[in-house]
C-alpha cells in the first residue's frame, strides 16, 4: 500500500484510501481527457479512483487503470475503485446485469465498492435520464431495499469486495439497517459535502452506525452548466478559506480537502490538472488547529451544489429532510 496515502477501515474490513480521484465528465469535456487524466492521477499518487456508469466514462477510466498496470506502476490491489448503479437499473433483476455491464466497460474482474447513485429508481431502459413529453423525468416504484438485497448478492458474488450508498438521507439508511434480514450493511453514504454544505448532523449518524462519508463536490463542484447554478457562490473564493490557505502557505482547495479528512470524511477531488493533482495530495502533510477547522465549521449555510431535481416528486427524493 501506498505510504503517501491514509486509509479509513470500512465496517467490512476494506481499506478505502482516505483522498479519492473523482473522473465525473461533462459533455463539453472529451472523453480522452478522462482517459488521460486518470493516468496523471495514478501517476501522481493517486490510488482510489471514483467513478459510475452514469458518467459514461468507465471504459477510458478502466483502460488507464490497465495501462498502468501493464506499465508496472501498480498492481490491481493498489487500486481502490469505486462504480455505482444507475437509477434505471435498481429492479432487483437488473442489478447484477449492471454491475456486470460495468465490469465489461472498464474490463476488469471486480470493483472494490459498487454504491447506488441514488434512493430514487427511474424508469428502467437505455436512457440515463427518461423524461416524458413535458420533459419531466419518469421515475419508478421499485422499493430500495430490494435493489439493497441484489446489492448484496454482488458481493457474495466477488464482483463487489464492498458495496454501499450515495445522496441517502439518514431516515433512508436507518430503512437499509433496519431491514429484516439485512446481510450487509452499507460501508459508505456518498453524498455532497463541502464548508457550505458541511453534512454534520449525517456526519454524526454515519459515524454512530460505522457508515463511513464519502464526500463529493468537496471543492465546491466543477460547476458544470448542465447541473449547478452559475450565480451560485465559488466556494475557493471564499474569504475565509483564502486567509487560511495564507495562513498554511497552501491553496484554498488544500484548506478545503484537509477539512474534510480531519473529520473522517474520505474525500473526492477532482481535477484536469497534473499540478493540482499533486497539490491535492499533500493533504497529509499539514494539519488544521482546532480553532480554524471551527471556523470552517461556520461558514455552513447547508448551501447545495447538486440538488438532483431531476429527481423531485418522487417520495423517496432524499434532499427535502434536514439530513
Amino acid at each position: 500500500m501506498n505510504s503517501k496515502h491514509s486509509y479509513v477501515t470500512l465496517n467490512d474490513g476494506h481499506l478505502i484510501p482516505a483522498l479519492g480521484f473523482g473522473t465525473y465528465t461533462p459533455e463539453e469535456v472529451p472523453k480522452s481527457k478522462t482517459l488521460e487524466a486518470t493516468k496523471l492521477a495514478i501517476d501522481a499518487g493517486f490510488r482510489h479512483i471514483d467513478t459510475a456508469y452514469a458518467y459514461q466514462v468507465e471504459e477510458e477510466v478502466g483502460q488507464a487503470i490497465r495501462n498502468k498496470i501493464e506499465e508496472g506502476t501498480v498492481k490491481r490491489e493498489d487500486i481502490f475503485l469505486t462504480s455505482k448503479l444507475w437509477c434505471t437499473f435498481f429492479r432487483p433483476d437488473l442489478v447484477q446485469s449492471s454491475l456486470e455491464r460495468s465490469l465489461a466497460n472498464l474490463k476488469l474482474d471486480y470493483v472494490d465498492l459498487y454504491l447506488m447513485h441514488y434512493p430514487v429508481p427511474m424508469k428502467q431502459g437505455d436512457d440515463l435520464f427518461p423524461t416524458d413529453e413535458h420533459g419531466k423525468s419518469i421515475l419508478d416504484t421499485v422499493d430500495f431495499c430490494a435493489t439493497w438485497e441484489a446489492m448484496e448478492k454482488c458481493k457474495d458474488a466477488g464482483l463487489a469486495k464492498s458495496i454501499g450508498v450515495s445522496n441517502f438521507n439518514h431516515r433512508q439508511l436507518e430503512q437499509i439497517l433496519n431491514k429484516p434480514g439485512l446481510k450487509h450493511k452499507p460501508v459508505c453514504n456518498q453524498v455532497e459535502c463541502h464548508p457550505y454544505l458541511n453534512q454534520g448532523k449525517l456526519l454524526d449518524f454515519c459515524k454512530s452506525k460505522d457508515i463511513v462519508l464519502v464526500a463529493y463536490g468537496a471543492l465546491g463542484t466543477q460547476r458544470y452548466k448542465r447541473w449547478v447554478d452559475q450565480s451560485s457562490p465559488v466556494l475557493l473564493n471564499d474569504p475565509v478559506l483564502g486567509a487560511l490557505a495564507k495562513k498554511y502557505n497552501r491553496s484554498a482547495a488544500l484548506i478545503a480537502i484537509r477539512y474534510q479528512v480531519q473529520r473522517g470524511v474520505v474525500t473526492l477531488a477532482q481535477s484536469f490538472k497534473e499540478q493540482e493533482m499533486k497539490e491535492n495530495l499533500q493533504v497529509f502533510g499539514f494539519q488544521l488547529s482546532l480553532e480554524d477547522m471551527k471556523m470552517i465549521d461556520g461558514l455552513n449555510r447547508n448551501f447545495r451544489y447538486l440538488p438532483a431535481e431531476f429527481l423531485l416528486g418522487h417520495l423517496n427524493y432524499p434532499f427535502s429532510d434536514e439530513y
